[in-house]
């Protein structure tokens, strides 16, 4: 699959891009003709806009990429703590840009609420964040990043590895891509990468291990009933806007990181955008998200297995009120947004 995604992927990526630069003048005479046809406000140009942005960051990125392993000695520096720096620069960086556009295209604020990860500096950090929708885990990472300088190390499914520059780059910085249910030992990978967190780093999981839409909810409950594990699927019955948390991964990053504090995330705002389909009939969104922060020092974190799955049970609870109490907030048309 790496020489797939590497060498086919990867240069077609390199290719479209260039392809759209050449023929842009027709695709936005296209999209200028179409917007007024359409719902929303110039929404064929915003997607245009959204499309030629990302196409041109992995294709200036793929060459920077290579460049970096040549650099590197061909490879066999880039774990080191300078390459990875390096890496962690350009992960920012490309955020910074991707985020920006997404907020002004799509017509977004994002506010943020509760103790924010660098209340208390120097201390690392487990990240425990709600799953709903890929916007999440991208504003997540963005803030990590962008507002509190920590380095993420974030646990990805491997479908995500598709996308050339997510594969290249992510591999070259603390991340795991893992595959549910393809008998390898996730917990031991999650531990491993959660050990030998410093000052600086945020180890970041979505308990939930998916997106949440209803047909997941309705499985993870049946899954728990399967189990024998009533009293659990019975809680998760009484959440309506969350999945059941999925305590082995956590467990294991607690296990592994007995020094972290825990940060818990809940947003709202993205919970309906999973497909592109979604994307194009919100824009522009004209919405603000809120994110909410909860730090938990790590001595209010039980010890024993028992124990902590029912600490994760009560805050998923919690979360799942929070969300219920909290939707977005419309904005007025054309506001210009702020953090």
């Amino acid at each position: 699959m790496h020489v797939v995604r590497r060498g086919v992927v990867a240069p077609l990526v390199v290719v479209l891009a260039v392809v759209l630069w050449v023929t842009l003048p027709l695709w936005l005479l296209v999209a200028a003709a179409l917007s007024p046809l359409l719902p929303g406000r110039w929404r064929a140009l915003r997607l245009l806009w959204l499309l030629v942005l990302y196409l041109s960051v992995e294709a200036l990125l793929l060459p920077t990429l290579l460049g970096t392993w040549v650099a590197s000695g061909f490879g066999r520096r880039l774990r080191t703590p300078y390459w990875e720096g390096i890496h962690y620069d350009l992960v920012q960086g490309v955020m910074w840009v991707l985020f920006r556009e997404a907020r002004r295209v799509a017509h977004l604020e994002v506010a943020t609420q509760g103790p924010s990860p660098d209340a208390h500096p120097g201390r690392p950090l487990l990240v425990l964040c709600r799953h709903a929708g890929p916007g999440d885990s991208f504003t997540l990472v963005h803030a990590l990043m962008h507002w509190y300088a920590r380095e993420p190390r974030v646990v990805l499914k491997d479908t995500l590895a598709w996308d050339p520059v997510i594969d290249v780059l992510l591999r070259r910085v603390p991340a795991r891509f893992i595959s549910p249910g393809s008998g390898a030992d996730l917990e031991a990978e999650i531990g491993a990468l959660a050990s030998g967190l410093d000052r600086d780093d945020a180890f970041v999981i979505f308990p939930e291990g998916g997106n949440f839409t209803a047909a997941r909810r309705d499985r993870a409950i049946a899954r728990l009933h399967g189990l024998g594990l009533h009293r659990m699927a019975e809680r998760a019955e009484s959440m309506v806007h969350v999945l059941a948390p999925r305590p082995g991964g956590v467990l294991a990053a607690l296990e592994a990181a007995p020094e972290a504090d825990v940060v818990l995330v809940a947003h709202t705002g993205l919970d309906h955008l999973l497909t592109v389909a979604d994307i194009w009939r919100e824009l522009p969104m004209d919405k603000r998200i809120t994110m909410r922060w909860w730090r938990v020092p790590r001595d209010e974190v039980p010890t024993g297995r028992d124990a902590q799955i029912e600490w994760l049970y009560d805050w998923w609870e919690r979360i799942d009120d929070w969300v219920a109490q909290h939707r977005p907030e419309e904005l007025p048309s054309g506001r210009s947004q702020r953090r």
